[in-house]
């Protein structure tokens, strides 16, 4: 497996988790859990830009990776 296809794994498996506390946000009825999911969110979403970022560059510099 090369560190391309490992990076987009771990991208995808990030914005699978970050989709499941969206879910756990949307159903919550305490104010303080939904806060606690929501800055999760937002810190997920911090790393998933990064990592795309990080995609970017590997498949800039390899474009044989792009795609995969």
């Amino acid at each position: 497996m090369t560190v391309s296809s490992q990076v987009k794994q771990t991208l995808a498996s990030i914005k699978g988790a970050q989709s499941t506390l969206k879910i756990y946000a949307a159903q919550t009825q305490s104010d303080e859990t939904r806060l606690a999911y929501e800055d999760a969110i937002d810190k997920t979403g911090d790393i998933i830009r990064d990592l795309e970022k990080r995609v970017q560059t590997l498949e800039y510099q390899e474009p044989q990776y792009k795609g995969f």
